[in-house]
């Protein structure tokens, strides 16, 4: 089945080609098209779809805020959430992650990186573009919100460290399992241990925590000359 994507940008002709290339990709539907935030939620809420690509500025309800209402803490069923904005460093950016955006990209960032970031983010996959969003994450775990960070509930194990790791530099669970050489579905399951013991409800959470909690810091400029992302590896763990 399609993958189903509701756009929010304030430029006709910003949305009108996002919502060209989208729907010229493989698997995936353009279900409607939002000039501002507000028209985003509504239609969102109406619509369902499986993922809502929303640019970060936009009047009246902006893109973090309307990130909040769909997929922050107090929604029951959160939808994905993918922001996107002209600006590499924005500082409303680390604001949309922790509302609960899944993912971030640049304007320009092509239809094969858009593609697959709405196809991760389908299916529950955060692919972020480590030479722009884990520096973000890092740049503004930096100067985020005072206090002391989440201490998990219970020690992270050896592998757990090495998997938050691999998380926050922005590697997928195919390359996680590959890096660490283990099966994709043990990755999962040391992912899903990650977020019952820090209380994330995703993998940019995860690596938000790993930022705030000093875990991890500039992971991301050892992959910086490489692919800035790859798909979501779906084979069999």
């Amino acid at each position: 089945m399609n993958v189903r994507v509701v756009v929010a940008d304030d430029q006709e002709i910003v949305r009108t080609g996002l919502a060209m290339i989208l729907d010229a990709q493989p698997g995936i539907e353009v279900v409607g098209a939002a000039p501002d935030g507000r028209q985003a939620v509504e239609l969102a809420r109406r619509l369902r779809p499986d993922v809502c690509l929303l640019d970060i500025r936009m009047p009246g309800i902006d893109g973090i805020e309307a990130t909040r209402l769909l997929a922050g803490p107090g929604v029951a069923e959160p939808l994905a959430v993918v922001v996107i904005t002209t600006f590499d460093l924005d500082e409303y950016v680390y604001a949309a992650l922790r509302a609960g955006a899944r993912g971030f990209l640049l304007k320009d960032a092509g239809p094969a990186l858009l593609a697959q970031a709405v196809h991760a983010a389908a299916a529950g996959d955060a692919l972020i573009a480590p030479s722009v969003t884990a520096r973000l994450i890092e740049a503004f775990a930096d100067t985020g919100p005072a206090g002391p960070a989440v201490q998990p509930v219970e020690p992270l194990t050896e592998r757990e460290e090495q998997v938050l790791a691999a998380v926050a530099g922005g590697r997928t669970n195919g390359e996680v399992a590959t890096e660490l050489h283990i099966t994709l579905s043990t990755v999962k399951s040391h992912i899903a241990s990650l977020m019952a013991k820090i209380g994330a409800r995703n993998r940019v959470e995860i690596a938000i925590w790993a930022y705030e909690t000093r875990r991890v810091r500039g992971g991301f400029r050892q992959r910086s000359a490489e692919s800035t992302t790859t798909a979501p590896d779906h084979r069999p763990g």
